[in-house]
């Protein structure tokens, strides 16, 4: 009978600590149920009875009740939203392109943007893009989103956007046309424009090569004429005596038979025979 009694007290004993056990572990549960860690690059704002508080919560651990409470948290570093449409162009033609959009959250005004848009906002950076890029792009030529204007069309879709997010709390900080498909047609007039435009610059190139050869060549020809005139003002009657009778001693010195025509006060004429 004294075993039975000790074993039963035992057995009692035993309950009572799991039972303590157990409630341990309930107040454990409830308190890590009510503690919500900010992350960095994100913010809370604590949900009351379905009313969100004003004050926002910062990277960090903070205590609520979870029963009437929760925490929204909301992300406010800078998010790359991806999208791919055909963008309309000036002459009426569809332009497939994939274009990022870069924004952030403004998290002063978390609490307004979750009480106005929701938490999900994308939904709103999705359409107020597709409005603004059909606005912008339909006052540019296909071509353009293609070349060197291309970074035009990006800031202004940009500055359009902002128009409508910035006042809800939503920061465009850049728009990306990643890729651009041009129509297969539209491609080819492209390609036979800058072969024109190749084929132009080619021929001015040419072209004033040639002008520059001509004016080369007229310069020279002044030089000569310039050069022929000073030296026929300068060959007067008494050099062109000189220069006879030096060519002359000249010829007389050399080995050979020669026929000397003189007219009497001319400059001698020499002709050298074999």
């Amino acid at each position: 009978m004294q075993n039975e009694h000790i074993s039963s007290k035992l057995i009692t004993i035993k309950i009572n600590n799991m039972k303590k056990l157990q409630i341990l572990l309930m107040i454990a549960l409830f308190f890590f149920s009510s503690c919500a860690v900010i992350r960095p690059g994100e913010v809370g704002v604590k949900q009351r009875m379905g009313v969100l508080a004003d004050k926002i919560m910062t990277e960090g651990a903070y205590a609520y009740n979870p029963i009437t409470t929760r925490v929204v948290k909301t992300p406010i570093r800078t998010e790359n939203l991806k999208v791919k449409l055909n963008l309309p162009s000036k002459e009426g033609l569809n332009v497939a392109a994939e274009i990022s959009i870069l924004y952030s959250i403004d998290q002063e005004k978390v609490p307004e943007l979750l009480r106005t848009i929701g938490a999900q906002y994308q939904t709103i950076v999705r359409s107020v893009f597709r409005s603004s890029s059909a606005d912008v792009c339909s006052k540019f030529p296909a071509k353009d989103m293609h070349s060197g204007k291309r970074a035009n069309i990006e800031d202004e879709i940009q500055a359009k956007m902002s128009e409508t997010l910035t006042k809800k709390g939503i920061i465009v900080e850049s728009v990306l046309l990643k890729s651009i498909s041009l129509p297969s047609g539209l491609y080819s007039s492209i390609e036979d424009r800058l072969q024109a435009e190749q084929n132009a610059m080619r021929m001015r190139f040419t072209l004033e090569q040639e002008k520059l050869e001509a004016e080369r060549k007229i310069i020279e020809a002044k030089g000569n004429r310039d050069a022929q005139i000073i030296l026929s003002e300068g060959l007067t009657k008494e050099i062109l005596q000189l220069k006879g009778i030096e060519a002359f001693v000249k010829l007389s010195q050399s080995t050979g038979a020669k026929v000397i025509i003189t007219g009497g006060g001319e400059t001698p004429f020499l002709l050298n025979t074999p």
